[in-house]
């Protein structure tokens, strides 16, 4: 018998990569063979991904920019599905599933060319413009959020929920248990803001701090991913107002890091925002601004409905503002316990494997 070989295509950045590694560790134990077909940015991401081999391809995005920076743009995405075609010719998978971002694209519209079947899954509540562009050629579309919005019309595929699949270094982590926040306790705040980190974080985040009263600051540490140009800054700051913290461009062990935390402030990526409610966590969520589809907005609010987290739009991210909020949190721990508890509420620990078995039933539907 043939052992099964599915395609994975993610963008290189945590957000899609992630869940196709989760996916990835889902469908090993089913004898499935796995390629993961990626672009240049995934650098150090991918050290532990599950992949029998790595496939790089040609990509860009044609939003934004000028007309001939997105007719470029096109084209390259033309050139990636002609290349991408003779590998998937080669590799003659059963299934190539999508995760998002335009490196997805070559090789989703290559293998529908070729009469493969395929998959997308949505990790945000509202669906993003390229996996809007690959859904009216899906054989199935799994999504993060129990609703997901801006499905185009045109997808008539069947559409199953499934949650957002975390990775497994996250599902070990979940085991730790949120620790309440005591009278004299420290505070172990955590600050990041997704696996290309956040400029305003280095900017926001060190100067709050500073507002703090002595007596507060002495209760933190802080564990902060900061830029490698805005590292010396940072520590500075830190280094003036006598706060306990650890400083990095990159934290391999992030999950155990956020296990570890009392409180978090991130940017409100699909993995994060999963990552929260499967770790338990409670947050101050900042959405990316700017976006089109204001995805990040989206996945912001289903936590902060159900109480897990605060969100400030970037706008109102000021020193004074989150100072305030770190303030509240020393003066009510109960409500770090609290929001812990709504964020554990919503997180789905098996959505790899939901995943995993709508693909393999899928698969098995169409012999």
């Amino acid at each position: 018998m043939k052992q099964p070989l599915i395609v994975l295509s993610a963008g290189g950045t945590g957000g899609h990569l992630f869940p196709a590694e989760s996916l990835a560790s889902a469908l090993k134990p089913h004898g499935v063979r796995i390629i993961l077909m990626t672009d240049g940015r995934v650098g150090n991401i991918s050290g532990s991904f599950p992949a029998d081999e790595i496939v790089q391809v040609t990509s860009a995005s044609p939003s934004g920019g000028s007309v001939i920076k997105k007719g470029l743009a096109a084209v390259k995405l033309l050139l990636g599905t002609l290349r991408a075609m003779p590998t998937l010719r080669r590799l003659k998978p059963d299934a190539v599933v999508g995760f998002g971002g335009y490196p997805t694209v070559p090789p989703l519209l290559a293998a529908s060319l070729l009469g493969i079947p395929t998959v997308v899954h949505e990790q945000n509540g509202v669906m993003g413009r390229a996996n809007r562009l690959l859904a009216g050629r899906a054989s199935l579309i799994a999504t993060g959020f129990p609703e997901a919005k801006n499905i185009p019309a045109k997808a008539k595929a069947e559409m199953i929920y499934t949650g957002n699949p975390v990775r497994p270094a996250v599902l070990e982590a979940s085991t730790i248990p949120f620790k309440p926040l005591g009278a004299n306790d420290k505070l172990h705040l955590l600050v990041f803001g997704g696996s290309q980190g956040a400029r305003v974080m280095s900017d926001i985040v060190p100067l709050a701090l500073r507002l703090l009263p002595d007596n507060l600051r002495q209760r933190l540490h802080v564990t902060q991913q900061a830029r490698a140009e805005d590292y010396e800054r940072v520590k500075q700051v830190y280094d003036e107002i006598g706060v306990e913290a650890e400083i990095a461009p990159f934290f391999k062990d992030l999950p155990k890091r956020m296990a570890d935390a009392q409180f978090i402030v991130a940017r409100s990526g699909a993995s994060t925002v999963a990552e929260l409610a499967v770790l338990g966590r409670p947050s101050l969520l900042v959405p990316l601004p700017g976006a089109i589809d204001q995805d990040q907005a989206a996945n912001a609010k289903y936590l902060e409905d159900v109480g897990a987290a605060r969100v400030i739009l970037q706008n109102d991210f000021t020193p004074a503002r989150l100072c305030a909020e770190l303030t509240e949190c020393f003066e009510k721990p109960e409500r770090l316990s609290q929001a812990a508890t709504a964020a554990a509420s919503v997180g789905i620990k098996d959505a790899g494997d939901r995943l995993a078995a709508e693909i393999l039933r899928h698969l098995s539907d169409k012999d």
